[in-house]
């Protein structure tokens, strides 16, 4: 996924997580310019929000399985 795209609440969380990697190593290469890191920025936390709100769905469920035992 590049950097422009949006991000969709469809995407899997290795896709989100894919992406955020994406988007560390392009900040990490020190050849963005300081708008550019700052929207990089933004897509990275959206991008780690659908990741922890996958997680927490995960546990969510995990405990649900958990408690029926």
């Amino acid at each position: 996924m590049e950097s422009g795209e949006v991000m969709s609440d469809k995407l899997t969380f290795q896709d989100n997580l894919d992406y955020l990697e994406e988007i560390v190593d392009k900040l990490e290469s020190g050849e963005t310019t300081l708008e550019e890191s700052l929207e990089l920025y933004k897509k990275g936390i959206i991008a780690l929000e659908k990741c922890n709100e996958k997680i927490d769905m995960v546990e969510k469920e995990i405990q649900i399985i958990h408690n029926e035992r």
